[in-house]
């Protein structure tokens, strides 16, 4: 029997699919009762009892009208804000009690360009990531995939019809191969491939968002640690979009004020464990973009250690280069 943990540990990775990342729900068969944008929406869906509108209870998620025992299935698409590998797939029917769907399933496509939602709509060549599986009301339903393809949309279908209140995608970036080494390259960007290998706290939001596109517009779109009550510090491993030479470090504490760390460094890894310094402990100032460059590197690293001292929050991390080396 498999351990429940097992089966969540992929939600660690990014949301792939999620509205500050870039994503987008394209197109959907039908949206009668709830819009198909909520899908989404970062953080959990909210619900207020007796709240009606003109087609009656409002939910904070996609549902559909009734199919009444005729044949069809209700989709909708999602361009994924970071097109990538998926690991795992959340599909959540939080309040939906007794109207979610009996089952789910789960398909993707890779797609060059920007096609309109219909004609994706159409295509028949979508492979399926979840089988047509059952699904339990108001909880969240965890399918691991195992897939080694990048895509770049995905297809929810319910069987027959109903409401999910959220669909996560949880995997790591992979850039459009066409696009690398046309210009200078954030190398620690979760678009171009970054991922967060390990931290040594989540306690109050995930380490991924330092790799987030965009500055971040709130203290809680960064990364914050607990208060440490021992001699250590907190840090966070990277590993970068590929083997790069690093110019140019951006340590930004925007939004931090009261809780951002005294002070960083930076350590890089090359791919025979060499460890070479980036930045030496530096002092951070509160709410402030920092922008270091780095001395000219021996070799290209392919992981980057962010030391914090002694804890706080970051709200973004850049690490900017090219790739090679």
């Amino acid at each position: 029997m498999r351990d429940q943990a097992e089966d969540e540990a992929f939600t660690l990775l990014p949301d792939l699919a999620v509205r500050p990342l870039g994503g987008s729900v394209i197109w959907a068969n039908d949206e009668f009762f709830a819009e198909k944008e909520n899908l989404i929406n970062p953080g959990p869906a909210r619900y207020q009892p007796s709240t009606f509108g003109h087609k009656g209870q409002i939910y904070d998620g996609w549902e559909t009208r009734r199919h009444r025992g005729q044949s069809g299935e209700d989709f909708a698409i999602v361009r994924l804000g970071i097109p990538g590998v998926i690991r795992g797939i959340v599909v959540d029917t939080a309040w939906f009690t007794g109207n979610y769907p009996p089952e789910v399933s789960v398909s993707a496509l890779e797609i060059e360009d920007h096609p309109p939602g219909e004609a994706i709509a159409a295509r028949a060549d979508w492979v399926e990531l979840v089988d047509r599986s059952p699904v339990t009301g108001d909880s969240r339903n965890y399918f691991a995939v195992e897939n080694e393809q990048r895509w770049t949309h995905v297809r929810l279908t319910m069987h027959p019809d109903g409401g999910v209140a959220r669909l996560r995608v949880h995997g790591e970036g992979r850039p459009d191969p066409r696009l690398l080494g046309l210009g200078p390259l954030d190398l620690a960007a979760l678009e171009n491939g970054a991922l967060v290998l390990d931290c040594s706290n989540r306690f109050y939001s995930s380490p991924n968002q330092l790799l987030y596109p965009g500055p971040a517009r709130s203290m809680g779109e960064g990364w914050e640690t607990a208060r440490r009550r021992d001699e250590d510090n907190d840090w966070v491993r990277i590993r970068l979009a590929g083997p790069g030479l690093i110019r140019l470090a951006e340590l930004d504490t925007s939004y931090f004020l009261g809780n951002s760390p005294g002070a960083a460094r930076l350590t890089g890894r090359t791919n025979d464990g060499t460890e070479l310094e980036l930045l030496p402990r530096t002092a951070l100032q509160p709410d402030t973009r920092h922008r270091f460059p780095v001395a000219p590197m021996a070799a290209s690293v392919e992981e980057v250690r962010l030391d914090i001292y002694p804890d706080g929050g970051l709200a973004r991390l850049r690490l900017y280069g090219e790739l090679g080396g």
